[in-house]
C-alpha cells in the first residue's frame, strides 16, 4: 500500500483539534502533569532543579538522562566556554541585517548560516549530534547578545569562556558583568524554560529530525514555530499590556474592560496545566525580588493585581510568561529579546528531543480527517 492509499480504518476515530490530548510517542526528556501542576525533567521535579541546580547541569541532564558528576560538569562547562565565540562571517552577517528586523528572525537566519560553517553539520550520529547540541547551546546567547549590540550601533564583545551561560549572556548584552544575584536569577530562568514536553516548537523539531534532516534544520524549524505569537512572544505582550495600563490604580478597570471587549490577556491559562504553572511560582518571586532590590515594586504590584482580577473574573492561573515579563523588564532587557531568550534556554530541550528522536527514529506521519467533497466531476476550462 502506498503512503497515499486509502485505509478504511483511518476514519475510525474523529480528529482531535490541534492534537489536544493525543499521545504521539514516548519520551523521557520531560513530563507535564497538568492536573497537579508539575513539570519534570528526566525524573527531577522542576522545583528541586530551580532550587539546587544550574543551567549547565540541567543541560547535561536533558541530554544524558542523568545528572553529571563534578568532573563531567567541569568538562561540559569547558566545552561550552570553548564554543561561545562566533565565526567572523556570522558577526559580519549580523551587522548587515536591517536594524528593524525582529530579533527572533535574526536568530533563525543566523542559526541557518551557522550550519554552513560547521564541516560536521551533516553528521547526525549520536556523538556528532551531541557535540552540535553543546555548540548551539553555547552560541545561542552570543548570537542574541551580539545581534542586539550591533542593532544599537555598539561593537560586539568577546565572550568570557570561564563564565557560565547566564553570566556570559548578560555581560555580552550590557557590556559589564551582572551582579551575582542577577546572574543567579537569570540562570534559574533558563532552567525553568529549558523544556516543556511536546510544545509546538519541540514537536516541530522532532518532526523535522524524524525525516533524518540534521540538527541545524530541526532547530531552525523550531525557531520558526516559536516565532508565532501563540507560542513565543507572550511575555513581550504581557509587558506591553502592563506598560499600557501604566499604574496600579488602573488595573481593575483596564482588565474588566478588556475582558468585556473579548480582548485576550496574555500570560494566563495553559493548554495543559489546570492549576498554577509551577514555573510561574518561581518567576512571581523573582519579579518581587527585582522590584525590592531596585526600589521600585510597581511592575510586580501591578502584576499581582492583574493576577487577582483574572482569577476572580475568569478563574485563570498565570503561566510561565506572565511574571517573566516584569522580571526581564526590571533586568533592563529589551522587550523584543524575550522570545530569543526563550530560545537561549529551550535550545537544550530542542536538542535533547532531537537526540532522542535520532536514537529511535520513526518518520512522524499523522493522518488528517478529510472534510472536503468527493467525486466532483471535472469541467473543461472552456466551460467553467
Amino acid at each position: 500500500m502506498t503512503e497515499n492509499a486509502k485505509d478504511s480504518s483511518a476514519t475510525a476515530a474523529p480528529a482531535a483539534s490541534g492534537l489536544r490530548g493525543v499521545v504521539i510517542g514516548a519520551s523521557s526528556v520531560s513530563d507535564v502533569v497538568g492536573d497537579k501542576g508539575e513539570l519534570i525533567y528526566q525524573g527531577y521535579n522542576i522545583h528541586e532543579l530551580a532550587k539546587h541546580s544550574t543551567f549547565e547541569e540541567v543541560a547535561f541532564l536533558l541530554w544524558n538522562k542523568r545528572l553529571p558528576n563534578q568532573a563531567e560538569l567541569a568538562e561540559l562547562k569547558k566545552e561550552l566556554g570553548a564554543s561561545y565565540a562566533l565565526p567572523q562571517e556570522i558577526i559580519e552577517l549580523l551587522g548587515k541585517v536591517p536594524r528593524e528586523s525582529d530579533p527572533i528572525d535574526v536568530l533563525r537566519t543566523a542559526v541557518s548560516m551557522l550550519e554552513l560553517y560547521d564541516p560536521a553539520s551533516k553528521d547526525i550520529s549520536q556523538a556528532a549530534s551531541f557535540k552540535t547540541s553543546i555548540k548551539l547551546t553555547a552560541q545561542f546567547p552570543t548570537l542574541v547578545a551580539t545581534a542586539e549590540r550591533l542593532r544599537r550601533g555598539l561593537q560586539p564583545i568577546e565572550p568570557l569562556p570561564e563564565e557560565n551561560i547566564a553570566t556570559n549572556f548578560l555581560y555580552l548584552l550590557k557590556g559589564e558583568k551582572p551582579t551575582e544575584h542577577d546572574a543567579k536569577l537569570f540562570d534559574v530562568c533558563l532552567i525553568l524554560h529549558a523544556d516543556h514536553e511536546l510544545n509546538a516548537s519541540t514537536f516541530t523539531a522532532r518532526v523535522v529530525a524524524g525525516t533524518l534532516a540534521n540538527i541545524y534544520a530541526s532547530v531552525v524549524a523550531a525557531i520558526g514555530a516559536l516565532s508565532g505569537p501563540l507560542h513565543g512572544g507572550a511575555n513581550t505582550n504581557v509587558m506591553k499590556t502592563l506598560l499600557e495600563i501604566g499604574e496600579l490604580a488602573n488595573v481593575e478597570n483596564f482588565i474588566k474592560s478588556a475582558l468585556a471587549s473579548k480582548r485576550k490577556i496574555m500570560g494566563f491559562g495553559h493548554a495543559v496545566y489546570r492549576t498554577e504553572d509551577p514555573r510561574a511560582t518561581h518567576l512571581r518571586r523573582f519579579s518581587k525580588e527585582m522590584g525590592e532590590r531596585g526600589g521600585n515594586s510597581k511592575w510586580y504590584e501591578m502584576s499581582r493585581k492583574v493576577e487577582e482580577v483574572m482569577m476572580r473574573e475568569k478563574g485563570l492561573y498565570p503561566n510561565v510568561d506572565f511574571y517573566s515579563a516584569s522580571t526581564y523588564y526590571m533586568m533592563g532587557i529589551p522587550l523584543d529579546l524575550y522570545t530569543p531568550i526563550f530560545a537561549v534556554s529551550r535550545i537544550t530541550g530542542w536538542t535533547a528531543h532531537v537526540l532522542e528522536q535520532y536514537a529511535d527514529n520513526k518518520l512522524i506521519r499523522p493522518r488528517a480527517e478529510y472534510v472536503g467533497p468527493r467525486n466532483v466531476a471535472y469541467v473543461p476550462i472552456d466551460k467553467r
